[in-house]
């Protein structure tokens, strides 16, 4: 598999928003990145200086690139997508307008293995962990991979991403949402459905992306069915650039021993059947 980048093709720059527009519950934002644009594949990070002058929050934001252009009327941009919810130093920038300049340094972290041979695969994906979906799927097909379905979860109908453009590409999409009134929440409802694409598609691999919880129920499902799982891990990452070290993840190694991961330098993309999910799940909770 291929997909992975070297820490030397890491560019820094300043990014002028040249489009912004409402996505659900979501905003995704479009700035120019010339040279980050020409290295990004599916699944890296960008990270996004957050504050200025004016706002008390001085820190970064790392988020999943939704999709990028490498050539075009501004030369290479990329877009991404932001829970204006999530926080308020997410909020700082859902809000930023256009000609608005923001510090972009990308791409960042290992991106989705691309199969070498082709094989069928499925995608899972929830929340703003979704943003990549499509860029990825397009570029799985690209490869000569067969993409039965892909499942798409979310809090709310507002917070399902990229819908209607999967399925624009693989036409079967199942979405997925909680259901209060069964009682069960959005994990176990992602895990039901992927269950049961697995139980009607040949399946050699799961790429799956979105927050702790939601990973381990679809790694759950993969594993009843003997399916190796590429996630993509979004958790927080305060700087994006592995010198905090917050965003670590406890990864076990061939002999079981567990080390701490940098998900935005090492991952955010990791093999899920290497995760100490038990560990990882006491400390998300």
């Amino acid at each position: 598999m291929s997909g992975s980048r070297e820490p030397k093709d890491v560019v820094a720059v300043t990014g002028e928003l040249i489009s912004t527009r409402r996505v659900g519950a979501f905003v995704a934002h479009t700035f120019v990145a010339a040279g980050i644009a020409e290295l990004a594949r599916p699944g890296q990070l960008v990270s996004l200086a957050v504050g200025d002058d004016a706002s008390a929050i001085v820190t970064r934001r790392a988020l999943p690139l939704r999709s990028v252009t490498p050539s075009g009327t501004y030369g290479g941009t990329v877009e991404v997508v932001v829970d204006p919810d999530a926080d308020a130093g997410s909020a700082w920038l859902a809000a930023r307008r256009l000609h608005d300049e923001v510090s972009i340094l990308g791409p960042l972290g290992r991106g989705f293995p691309i199969p070498t041979n082709p094989v069928p695969v499925v995608v899972a994906a929830v929340g703003a962990g979704a943003a990549s979906t499509v860029w990825l799927v397009e570029t799985l097909r690209r490869a000569g991979c067969q993409v039965p379905r892909v499942v798409i979860g979310g809090e709310d109908e507002r917070r399902l991403l990229g819908v209607i453009e999967a399925r624009r590409l693989v036409g079967s999409v199942t979405t997925v949402v909680p259901d209060a009134g069964a009682g069960e929440d959005l994990a176990y409802r992602v895990q039901v459905a992927l269950d049961a694409t697995l139980r009607q598609h040949e399946t050699a691999l799961v790429y799956a992306s979105g927050d702790v919880t939601s990973l381990a129920a679809i790694t759950a499902a993969a594993q009843r069915h003997s399916v190796p799982v590429q996630a993509a891990f979004g958790v927080p990452m305060p700087c994006g650039t592995g010198l905090c070290r917050a965003c670590a993840l406890p990864v076990a190694n061939a002999a079981g021993e567990v080390t701490p991961v940098r998900c935005c330098t090492e991952g955010p993309v990791l093999p899920a059947d290497r995760m100490a999910w038990a560990q990882l799940l006491e400390v998300s909770a």
